[in-house]
């Protein structure tokens, strides 16, 4: 990436947004994030790569690609597939999947903030319930136009903060580190206006959907929250900040379990059912 136009940047913001980067891969290394999208998303990857039309021999970037729960899928239509991710704990678990799929791709380490890639040299960029975490918005969302090419797709798949999961974060935030200066709520990305303001005239035929995946991984809503407690980076993270204070961790455990009995769809017992909304985003560049 050409950093020739660049605004200069003073070295404490620089060593503050490393920091804060340290911070974010350590969160999302903790737990077993690979474990939860085999579990509880699955379609998802595979969802995105059918919307956006990936073919064979197109030249595929996905961002905050985790494990490659849509980079294995566009590989498997027979793309050319490049995965990055600012946590690369997360690729030995993504090449392991790709091996058992019979597919090859480029694994990279990258912040969707700033991509190690020439501009226009994608035909398709996709993230799944990835680079909606990226702390910027804006500067997300530039880097992705910016590396795919005119006529090129941008696909997204976002947690509305109406559904499930945006209400899992809002039931987490009281108990939450603060956020750094500058940061956006990561469920703003199920938003459509917020994205449309934030991919502007660079895109047409901008196409949102909303669209529901069932998550009913667990028998009860108990065991569904330790299950978030082990694995999820951010729930751990949420945890580990109040671990010292028992009433306060007492009183997340209630407000989390809360939300669980609230939200399950089940009516059976012992089983447990979650409609989990997310925003469908396609676009084109211009």
């Amino acid at each position: 990436m050409s950093t020739s136009d660049a605004a200069p940047v003073s070295q404490p913001e620089h060593d503050a947004d490393r920091a804060l980067k340290a911070k974010h891969r350590a969160l999302w290394a903790s737990g077993d994030y690979p474990a939860v999208a085999a579990d509880l998303i699955p379609e998802l990857g595979p969802r995105l790569v059918q919307a956006c039309g990936v073919r064979p021999g197109q030249r595929v970037l996905d961002v905050a690609a985790g494990a490659g729960n849509a980079a294995i899928p566009a590989a498997v239509a027979g793309a050319t597939v490049t995965a990055s991710d600012l946590t690369p704990e997360l690729f030995e678990a993504g090449r392991s999947i790709a091996a058992r799929r019979g597919v090859e791709l480029e694994w990279i380490e990258a912040d969707v903030e700033a991509l190690p890639f020439d501009d226009s040299v994608f035909d398709v960029v996709l993230s799944s319930v990835g680079a909606m975490f990226a702390p910027h918005h804006q500067a997300t969302a530039d880097e992705i136009v910016r590396v795919v090419r005119p006529g090129g797709t941008i696909g997204m798949i976002n947690w509305t903060p109406e559904g499930f999961i945006g209400q899992l974060f809002a039931t987490m935030k009281p108990y939450a580190p603060p956020p750094p200066p500058g940061a956006s709520p990561a469920p703003m990305w199920g938003d459509e206006n917020h994205v449309r303001e934030l991919f502007g005239h660079r895109v047409s035929d901008l196409t949102v959907r909303r669209e529901t995946v069932l998550m009913d991984h667990c028998a009860s809503a108990l065991q569904f929250r330790e299950y978030w407690k082990a694995n999820y980076g951010p729930t751990i993270a949420t945890y580990r900040f109040n671990e010292a204070d028992a009433e306060r961790t007492a009183t997340l455990d209630r407000d989390f379990l809360t939300l669980l009995e609230t939200w399950n769809e089940a009516s059976e017992p012992d089983r447990t059912a979650y409609s989990a909304e997310y925003l469908l985003v396609t676009a084109t560049k211009n």
